[in-house]
C-alpha cells in the first residue's frame, strides 16, 4: 500500500471531508462516496469505518470505487463478490483467520460481507414468510463449501434464520450445492442458501438463493424477495421477542444416506458395473466434491484414488490457479497420478461440486480433457440409447420424454434425441430455467396421482406419472461443465453426474472401447460438432461498465457480416419476444445469438456471476468422409471466426 502522504494524515481527522475532496477532485465516484456512507450507517462490523479511514488516508482511491461504486445486489441468482480485497487493509487482516485468510471479509456496499449476507437472507425470510401459511414457522435450509468465511457465513445466516422466527437446518461441514437442493426437497423446507462461489478465484464468495422447489428462485417469487433484499440498507437487524424465536438443526450422516441412495437410481444399467469396473482418479480440487463422489462411486464397484493434496479442504485452493474443472491446469496432478496408476478416468469437481470436468484414456493409451458439451453429449446419447434398452421408452412414450438444453450448449444433443425420436427444450443459461421446467412437469400430473407427495414417490413412480400425464426429464445440461438426469436434485449436479458418466464408462469398456473412441463413433454418425468457449475479463467497476457497453452494442448496432460471411439470423434475447420449443415466453436476458449462412453460430453474454463478457462459438461439419479432416476443418474455421469477433469487439470497444 503507498505511504500515507503527511498532509493526508492530518486530515484523517475528519474522514468526511477527505472524501468530499477526493469526490471533487474525480477520484472518487459519487456512488462510492453516497455508498460509504450507507455502509458506515448500517454496518455492524468492528472494523468497516477504521478500513476506509485506512484505505482514504492511503489514497486507494481506485480500491474504495471497486468496493463502493454499487451495493451488491440481490439477483434471481444471489450475491456474488469478492470477500477478499485486491488491498487488504490492516485492520482487515486483524489477528488472521484459517488458511491464511484476513479475519474480516472485505468492507464495502458492492463485496460480499456481512452487511450484505444479512440484507440477503433477512430478504429471504421476509419472502418466505409470505409464501407459507400464517402462524407456521417457515424452514431454511443453509449450506456451504469450502472458500474463506463460508463456514461463517452459514452459521451467520441459521442464527438470523432462528433470531427472526424460523426453523433452520444447518449442515455440519462443507457440503456440496446439488445437496443444498436436495435437502430442501426431502426437508419440505420453504428456502436455502448455499455459501458458495463456485469455481470463481479464492478471493470470492456468494449467497446463492433457492425456494421451496429446491431450485434457485425465478418468477413469481423472485420479483418479492428481490424487492425486500434491495430495500434493506442496514445490517442491524432486532430479533423476534425469545418465545417466538426459531430452531437450528444440524444436518450430518443421515441425509448424506438419504441422498446417496437416491443418486443410485440414476443408474440405467447396474449389470454394467459387476464383476470390476474401471479405475479412477479423482479430484475435488480442496473442495466439497469428494464427500459423496468417492465413497458413491466406491459402491459401485469402482477403485477409486484421490491426490492427497487436493483432498485438503482449503479455500485457497493453494495446488491451482483455478479451481475450475473444465481447465486442463486443474486436472494436472490427477492426471499425473492417472498416469502413474494406469487409472482410464479422471474425475474433478469444482469447490462446490455442482460442475463435474473429465479426462479419458483413449485406445493409444493417451489421456484427453473432455469439454463440457463432450462429456454432456455422451451421457445424453448413453441415456437416449438405454431408455429404450431397460424399457424405460418405447414407441409410444418416447415423444413424452426429452433433453432439456440450454442455447449455448451443443446442437449435437439436439440431432442425438431426434435419432431417438425425444424432445429437446432450450432454455437460457443458468440450471434455474432448467429446474423451472421440471416444476412445470411435476405440476402438470393431476394432484389426486400423486399419492399426497409427489417427493415421497420413488423414481420409477415419477417417471411413469410425467410419461403418462406430462413430460419425462431424461437428461438435461449445459456446456459449463453442469448435468442433471433427475427429478430430486434442481441443479446441476456433478455427484449425480459422476455416477451417470461411471456408467458410461462401464458400458463403454462392456463393448470394447473407450469413452474418447464412443465419442468419435457419435460424430461419425451424427456429424461433428465443435465448440468454443470464449471470454474477455473486465474487472472492477470500470469494467463492469465496459462489459454493459459491448453486450449493449451488439443490439444498437447488430453485425451484418463476419468472417467473409453474412449473417443470416440474429435473435436478440434482451429485446425480442422469444419462445421455446413449448411455447413458454422466455425472460428477457443480454444475450445476442448470431448464425451465420455458412453454418456457424456465436452468441455473446456478459457472465451473471464472473466479470467477464462471454463468447459462444460453434462450428459443424456433416458426417462422410474421414473424422480427423472435418475436425481439422471445423477446428480452423472457429479459429478464424474467434480472430474476428475479437477485432470486432475491440472497435465496438474503441
Amino acid at each position: 500500500m503507498p505511504e500515507m502522504p503527511a498532509s493526508i494524515q492530518r486530515e484523517m481527522s475528519d474522514l468526511p471531508a477527505l472524501l468530499d475532496q477526493a469526490t471533487a477532485a474525480g477520484d472518487l465516484l459519487e456512488s462510492s462516496r453516497a455508498n460509504i456512507d450507507l455502509l458506515l450507517a448500517g454496518a455492524a462490523s468492528p472494523v468497516a469505518e477504521a478500513a476506509v479511514r485506512e484505505l482514504a488516508g492511503a489514497g486507494e482511491w481506485q480500491e474504495l470505487n471497486d468496493r463502493f461504486y454499487k451495493t451488491l445486489a440481490f439477483g434471481t441468482g444471489g450475491l456474488r463478490g469478492r470477500t477478499i480485497g485486491r488491498v487488504v487493509t490492516e485492520v482487515e487482516k486483524g489477528a488472521g483467520g484459517p488458511n491464511e485468510r484476513p479475519e474480516h471479509p472485505c468492507v464495502g456496499t458492492a463485496t460480499m460481507n456481512f452487511f450484505n449476507v444479512s440484507r440477503a437472507v433477512r430478504g429471504l425470510i421476509a419472502g418466505a414468510k409470505g409464501a407459507v401459511p400464517e402462524g407456521r414457522k417457515p424452514k431454511l435450509v443453509f449450506a456451504h463449501d469450502t472458500r474463506h468465511f463460508s463456514r461463517d457465513f452459514a452459521e451467520f445466516c441459521a442464527k438470523v434464520c432462528a433470531d427472526l422466527g424460523c426453523d433452520a437446518y444447518l449442515f455440519e461441514d462443507a457440503r456440496s450445492t446439488p445437496q443444498l437442493s436436495f435437502a430442501i426437497r426431502e426437508l419440505r423446507a420453504d428456502a436455502g442458501v448455499v455459501l458458495t462461489a463456485s469455481h470463481n478465484p479464492p478471493h470470492d464468495n456468494g449467497f446463492k438463493a433457492y425456494f421451496n422447489d429446491g431450485a434457485q428462485i425465478v418468477e413469481p417469487h423472485a420479483s418479492a424477495i428481490i424487492s425486500q433484499v434491495n430495500a434493506i440498507d442496514s445490517e442491524v437487524y432486532e430479533p423476534v421477542p425469545e418465545g417466538e424465536r426459531g430452531s437450528v438443526t444440524i444436518l450430518g450422516e443421515e441425509m448424506d444416506r438419504r441422498y446417496m441412495d437416491r443418486l443410485k437410481s440414476l443408474l440405467m444399467q447396474p449389470s454394467l458395473l459387476e464383476g470390476g469396473s474401471a479405475k479412477v482418479v479423482f479430484t475435488n480440487i480442496h473442495g466439497t466434491g469428494g464427500h459423496i463422489t468417492v465413497p458413491m462411486l466406491r459402491e459401485l464397484g469402482f477403485e477409486v484414488l484421490t491426490v492427497p493434496e487436493q483432498d485438503v479442504r482449503d479455500g485457497r485452493f493453494p495446488t491451482v490457479a483455478s479451481p475450475n474443472p473444465e481447465n486442463a491446469a486443474a486436472l494436472e496432478m490427477a492426471v499425473a497420478l492417472a498416469e502413474k496408476e494406469g487409472a482410464q478416468i479422471v474425475i474433478g469437481t469444482d469447490p462446490d461440486s455442482d460442475r463435474m470436468g473429465v479426462v479419458a484414456r483413449d485406445s493409444k493409451g493417451e489421456m484427453r480433457l473432455l469439454t463440457g458439451n463432450q462429456i454432456g453429449s455422451l451421457m445424453a446419447w448413453y441415456r437416449g440409447m438405454a431408455a429404450f434398452e431397460v424399457g424405460w421408452l418405447n414407441d409410444t412414450t418416447r415423444a413424452r420424454a426429452l433433453f432439456v438444453k440450454t442455447f449455448v450448449t451443443t446442437e449435437l444433443q439436439t440431432a442425438i434425441a431426434a435419432k431417438f425420436g425425444l424432445g429437446v427444450v432450450n432454455t437460457l443459461t443458468g440450471f434455474k430455467y432448467i429446474a423451472a421446467k421440471l416444476k412445470k412437469y411435476e405440476d402438470a400430473i393431476p394432484e389426486d396421482k400423486k399419492g399426497g407427495d409427489y417427493r415421497s414417490l420413488d423414481e420409477d413412480t415419477t417417471r411413469k406419472l410425467r410419461l403418462e400425464y406430462s413430460r419425462f426429464f431424461l437428461f438435461g445440461g449445459e456446456e459449463s461443465y453442469g448435468y442433471l438426469g433427475c427429478d430430486f436434485v434442481r441443479d446441476k449436479d456433478a455427484n449425480g453426474a459422476a455416477v451417470m458418466f461411471a456408467e458410461v464408462a462401464a458400458y463403454a469398456k462392456s463393448v470394447g472401447t473407450t469413452l474418447p473412441d464412443l465419442l468419435d463413433s457419435i460424430y461419425d454418425e451424427f456429424g461433428y460438432h465443435e465448440e468454443r468457449g470464449k471470454a474477455m475479463v473486465m474487472e472492477g467497476a470500470d469494467g463492469a461498465a465496459k462489459i454493459q457497453a459491448l453486450a449493449k452494442s451488439y443490439s444498437v448496432n447488430p453485425p451484418t457480416e463476419l468472417d467473409g460471411a453474412a449473417v443470416e439470423r440474429m435473435r436478440d434475447f434482451s429485446t425480442q419476444d422469444l419462445f421455446d420449443e413449448e411455447g413458454d415466453q422466455l425472460p428477457k436476458e443480454g444475450m445476442i445469438f448470431v448464425d451465420l449462412a455458412d453454418g456457424r453460430s456465436f452468441a455473446v453474454r456478459p457472465s451473471g456471476t464472473e466479470p467477464k463478457i462471454k463468447f459462444y462459438l460453434f462450428g459443424k461439419a456433416a458426417p462422410g468422409g474421414s473424422l480427423a479432416e472435418r475436425k481439422a476443418e471445423v477446428g480452423a474455421a472457429l479459429d478464424s471466426l474467434w480472430t474476428a469477433i475479437e477485432a470486432d469487439a475491440q472497435s465496438r470497444m474503441a
